[in-house]
């Protein structure tokens, strides 16, 4: 009589390796990975929200006017400037170098705002 493979003391290894890897987290790699929110200030009830906003260098912010009235964004050294942003409308701009950048709204020079760039 022939002596087979046990074919019991071979499931048993396997289905340990399955389980054993079954525990274990996927690793996916993904070449399209969700960028980043880009940054964004909300223009309501009279103020900038954030106040504050700290980005990096080449980054692009943008302005949405969710007040009823319009609003402007203008930087206070002169390197950006908005028309009159009614609305929903949006203004945005890329800040280009680092440095501190205090804005106002024209129209309300109480509202104002700063874009840390670093």
């Amino acid at each position: 009589m022939r002596k087979g493979v046990c074919v019991v003391g071979l499931a048993a290894p396997v289905m340990i390796a399955i389980v054993l890897l079954a525990g274990l987290p996927s690793i996916k790699a993904n070449a399209q990975q969700a960028a980043p929110a880009a940054p964004e200030v909300k223009i309501d009830n009279f103020s900038f929200a954030p106040g504050m906003l700290t980005v990096a260098v080449g980054t692009t912010v943008t302005w949405t006017n969710r007040d009823d009235i319009p609003h402007t964004v203008v930087s206070a050294d002169g390197v950006f400037k908005s028309k009159a942003r009614d609305t929903d409308e949006k203004f945005s701009y890329t800040f280009a170098k680092a440095g501190t950048y205090p804005y106002y709204c024209s129209i309300h020079p109480k509202m104002t705002g700063k874009i840390v760039v670093q």
